[in-house]
């Protein structure tokens, strides 16, 4: 059973598998940083200086909180709806950012596909009785 899972974990489509998910983590990361240090900060100066990642519906009747971070402290129910416009632009950004690879992809090998195949190869036996069959013709 060990050398099974040996064999297994070997395989070229399991490695390139687990490569995949440390690039796609990565990945997910720079998305993150993209959004909320890059694309929410001017979206949110157009919007009246609004920071995103500090939205929040207060559940609690006990308190008005200022931030996001105060009603955490005071462990007051919050609805945190910035950091869900957040995520969702991530979303979006990393489904995008796929599709247009998936896309190139496709597109490749369509174009692979569409390509004509070589012609096969004659075997030794055809190649002599092409040469024959050349032969007779020349009239020898």
């Amino acid at each position: 059973m060990l050398k099974e899972f040996k064999e297994f974990a070997m395989r070229g489509n399991v490695m390139d598998m687990a490569v995949g998910i440390i690039i796609g983590a990565a990945f997910g990361k720079i998305v993150t940083s993209l959004v909320n240090d890059v694309i929410m900060p001017p979206i949110g100066l157009l919007m009246g200086n609004v920071d995103f990642s500090n939205l929040f519906v207060n559940l609690s009747l006990d308190g008005e909180y200022t931030s996001v971070a105060a009603a955490e402290a005071a462990g007051a129910p919050i609805v945190k709806y910035g950091m869900f416009i957040n995520t969702v632009l991530d979303f979006v950004i990393v489904a995008f950012a796929i599709f247009l690879v998936i896309r190139a992809i496709n597109k490749m090998q369509r174009k692979q596909a569409a390509a004509p195949a070589a012609p096969p190869v004659p075997s030794g036996e055809e190649r002599l009785l092409t040469e024959i069959r050349d032969l007779l013709k020349q009239g020898r």
